[in-house]
């Protein structure tokens, strides 16, 4: 489904962010709020040749995968008026075109408040750049060494975990934390025999 068949006619609307839009929006909104959605994790598992990557060493980003169970923690942006086209161009450049991804519409939970609707933007597993699961050791070696036309994809991931400690520090994020920790340990050992 195409983010403009999802709002056709909407006035406002809330775009969820669980990467890089987490401290990286760059498109303007009226309000932000820091919150999660149910039954989805967020995984490294996204390949990415542009932002955080190249052809010849793909960066890791992360989607998120379909679980029952799980939650994701993130920030909702709320955006109004003309806002809503310019966010939606803007990201329809940034995730869709070059990211290979989906859009659909879920229940974003901010605590004591009821839900709202939020628009979310989903790699699939069917993108030439997917690259699904591996080991967080694999992960964080090549999230160390990669970078794109948008900077180091240690940035991307360090940038992430520090969104977490800072806005959701009772949340524990283990795939993102095991990762970090592989990731530094790489850029530890470059640095040691340099």
């Amino acid at each position: 489904m195409k983010p403009q068949d999802i709002t056709a006619g909407k006035s406002s609307l809330w775009i969820f962010g669980y990467g890089s839009l987490v401290w990286k929006p760059d498109f303007k909104f009226k309000r932000s709020e820091v919150g999660y959605i149910q039954g989805y994790k967020r995984r490294f598992w996204h390949g990415d040749n542009f932002h955080r990557g190249s052809d010849q060493l793909p960066g890791r980003v992360v989607t998120l995968i379909q679980d029952d169970d799980a939650t994701t923690w993130g920030v909702a942006f709320e955006v109004t008026g003309h806002q809503v086209e310019e966010s939606l161009r803007y990201l329809n450049l940034r995730e869709t075109v070059c990211g290979g991804y989906s859009t659909k519409l879920v229940d974003f939970f901010t605590d004591g408040q009821p839900p709202v609707q939020a628009l979310l933007y989903i790699a699939t597993s069917d993108n030439p750049l997917y690259l699904g699961p591996a080991s967080p050791e694999e992960i964080g070696t090549q999230i160390a060494v990669c970078r794109g036309k948008t900077g180091h994809n240690l940035e991307y991931l360090l940038r992430l975990a520090e969104f977490m400690r800072s806005s959701c520090p009772h949340v524990e994020d283990s795939h993102l934390f095991s990762i970090e920790a592989a990731a530094l340990t790489v850029v530890s050992h470059l640095l040691a025999v340099r």
